[in-house]
């Protein structure tokens, strides 16, 4: 079954990549979201091409998208579609944002990708592992302590004032802090080439992809209270390397909840 899934999310990211490449770098009309969050044509027309692939191969599946919200949500298995995580990058022609497909059953995660439609880069979390694109599998770092961490944020207006209080603290401990990459930063993390992700203000459909890419790959990530992330998050995430790295991180990010 996990291979027809598989294969059913790789048809669908030969035809978004097709898409996003059309609009890439090319102008647009840029609309606000009820939250302020910009969308384009890109965004929504990429969503309908994985949502028809997707019912095409599962009609009984359900399917949760960020910009035509859930179909179905009673199903079993139930898709989750981020169609360009960074829409912020891709509309100032920055290449690192990606499309995210993830897969539950029960609502537990089965499957994750992030796929960099610019880069050619891909990461595969699937059945306990996490490959890439070339299908070489890949690991995260044996990094443990925080002087010795690099860590990346998508940037700092995702926290409220006491959010970003805890954020601050946490980065005066770590090696290197840098901001920026959206979904590539925690494909990095799955590579070994940074050890901490912490982000804020996330919603379900920009995380469930990244479950089984960083557990497959030895990693761990929950919210800042150090529990499993889920469809009622907080917003609030860390993804670490190790577990000693992770709940060195937690210990001081959850002070936000007191």
């Amino acid at each position: 079954m996990m291979n027809e899934f598989l294969k059913t999310a790789t048809q669908a990211l030969e035809l978004s990549q097709l898409q996003i490449k059309k609009y890439f770098r090319q102008p647009l009309t840029i609309e606000n979201k009820s939250d302020e969050s910009p969308v384009t044509i890109a965004d929504k027309s990429t969503e309908e091409l994985i949502r028809k692939t997707i019912l095409e191969n599962h009609p009984d599946h359900g399917i949760l998208g960020e910009e035509y919200g859930i179909d179905n949500p009673d199903a079993t298995y139930q898709w989750v579609i981020d169609p360009i995580d960074g829409t912020k990058s891709f509309i100032t022609g920055m290449p690192l944002f990606g499309t995210l497909i993830g897969l539950t059953r029960d609502s537990n995660p089965l499957m994750g990708i992030i796929d960099m439609p610019i880069l050619g880069e891909r990461w595969i979390g699937i059945n306990g592992e996490t490959r890439l694109l070339n299908n070489q599998s890949c690991r995260v770092s044996d990094i443990k302590h925080l002087d010795q961490a690099k860590l990346y944020c998508t940037h700092p207006d995702m926290y409220a004032n006491h959010q970003l209080d805890c954020f601050n603290k946490l980065t005066d401990e770590v090696q290197l802090r840098r901001f920026g990459g959206d979904c590539y930063a925690y494909g990095l993390l799955a590579s070994g080439y940074i050890d901490l992700v912490v982000e804020g203000d996330l919603k379900y459909y920009d995380i469930l992809a990244l479950i089984p890419v960083v557990e497959g790959a030895g990693g761990i990530i929950t919210d800042w209270r150090g529990d499993p992330l889920s469809s009622n998050l907080d917003g609030l995430v860390v993804a670490a390397a190790t577990r000693e790295l992770h709940q060195a991180a937690v210990n001081i990010l959850n002070e936000v909840y007191t």
